[in-house]
């Protein structure tokens, strides 16, 4: 059976539904699929949905107000196009004490989120929730204190093996053979500088991860796009509650008047965590954990951070519970998203991301309130459905666009077909202007208009 691919881009009242031709490379509609700018029969490839999806996409590109979520499927993405593997994951803990129950309750947690089954995941926090039951009855209870001490003890290796799965997805990108690490490294740097490439007229690119790897910073820092985020500091970044708004600014020569926003410079927050990320003496500190490392374990136990090793990682695995984000420093984290998205003029694209956070996707549906606010939605696919139940739920649909397949949705098709052009590109726009003032409009529209070119002359 072929895979569904679907689209939904300008003025399109619906989804488009199109399937694989047979022939590589082409396509068809799904039957009784209507569209407009397709006829019923026809084959079509990737030269026809390009003009279609790339100045769209570089007319919401350059909105006063640009987002990006990333989901685990650009890490994903990144991690096969260097090592034509699947990140490695991590099975099912057991538990000593209250085995069965945990894992029913997991999968409780697991079908309300649209799984059948329970993850380590949901394992993670459904424990969380048990010990801290188990604390609140145990003040008198000598059974109960040895429940609560074998849970704690098994969490903190599970928490342990969990971040050391996390590990070893980024050591796999590390330690892939070096042509396709360059590869998949330079098709990560294109596609961040894709949204980055932004003048300084317009608000910063605000980046967005609920993942706990370092994929995006490794990117950011082989493209050298600088990110500014709540950490404050050289050697052990403390994280601030504070909004300084600290930001980077340059004053051109011979030019006076308020300074620019310098190039190349994003906001950046990790909605869930990360893996240096410490919990230590009432701080959250970032570690100097190396991209690639094999292991945490040295680097945690550094002098003046505390030594209850993984159980003091910020990472959150269990974010599916709304009571879990009011938690310092995630009620920060999700305050800067919700005010980044939440503003007129406002575009949030997601990439990779299954919505199937709810209390993300409830700050989506508020930012969708606001009229020139646009969704745009970027999947390699929809295999629980969660992506289209949340199109339909939203109702908006004028205000969504929607890339989803494994043609659409794949990384190295985005950048060499789909995305703006990975750099302020003023060349073009002037020489279009130019051909316009001399030959007329003809010339002028044959000139391919295909980066942020479009205002950024203001």
């Amino acid at each position: 059976m072929s895979t569904k691919h679907i689209l939904k881009t300008r003025d399109d009242k619906a989804p488009v539904d199109f399937v694989d031709s047979g022939d590589e490379g082409n396509f068809k509609l799904v039957e009784r699929t209507e569209c407009s700018w397709i006829a019923t029969e026809t084959e079509f490839g990737s030269d026809t949905l390009r003009p279609r999806i790339e100045p769209w996409l570089t007319a919401l590109f350059q909105s006063e107000h640009l987002s990006f979520l990333a989901g685990s499927g650009l890490s994903h993405a990144v991690h096969y196009l260097a090592t034509g593997n699947l990140l490695p994951g991590m099975s099912e803990a057991t538990f000593t004490n209250y085995r069965s129950e945990i894992a029913d309750e997991a999968k409780v947690s697991a079908r309300r989120a649209g799984r059948e089954e329970g993850n380590i995941e949901d394992q993670i926090r459904v424990v969380n929730e048990l010990i801290r039951g188990i604390e609140i009855l145990a003040s008198h209870d000598d059974e109960l204190k040895e429940k609560l001490e074998s849970l704690r003890s098994e969490l903190k290796t599970v928490l342990g093996d969990f971040a050391a799965s996390i590990v070893k997805g980024e050591n796999g990108l590390i330690t892939a053979p070096t042509e396709k690490r360059e590869e998949a490294f330079n098709y990560l740097v294109s596609f961040l500088m894709s949204f980055a490439s932004r003048t300084g007229t317009r608000d910063r690119l605000q980046v967005f991860t609920t993942n706990y790897d370092r994929l995006l910073e490794a990117g950011a820092d082989a493209a050298g796009l600088h990110l500014i985020d709540r950490f404050v500091g050289a050697l052990a970044p403390v994280f601030r509650s504070s909004r300084l708004d600290i930001d980077m600014h340059y004053n051109p020569p011979g030019i006076r008047g308020e300074p620019r926003y310098l190039e190349g410079v994003a906001r950046f927050t990790k909605l869930h965590g990360s893996l240096d990320w410490i919990s230590t003496e009432g701080q959250i500190r970032k570690i100097g954990l190396p991209f690639g490392s094999e292991e945490i374990e040295p680097y945690v136990k550094a002098p003046g951070l505390s030594d209850r090793g993984a159980l003091n990682l910020m990472i959150y695995p269990n974010a599916a519970k709304d009571r879990e984000t009011t938690a310092y420093p995630y009620v920060e984290l999700f305050r800067d998203f919700a005010a980044s998205v939440c503003r007129p003029n406002s575009t949030l694209i997601s990439f990779g991301y299954s919505f199937g956070d709810e209390h993300i996707n409830r700050v989506i549906e508020d930012m969708l309130t606001i009229p020139s606010a646009h969704l745009v939605v970027i999947a390699h696919g929809d295999p629980l459905g969660r992506i289209m139940q949340t199109y339909e739920k939203l109702g908006r649909h004028a205000q969504i666009t929607l890339l989803i397949g494994p043609h659409l949705g794949d990384l190295q098709t985005l950048v060499d077909n789909y995305l703006p052009k990975p750099a302020i590109d003023r060349t073009t726009f002037k020489m279009s202007e130019l051909l316009k003032s001399r030959w007329g409009t003809s010339q002028a529209e044959s000139t391919p208009q295909t980066s942020e070119t479009d205002g950024t002359n203001e």
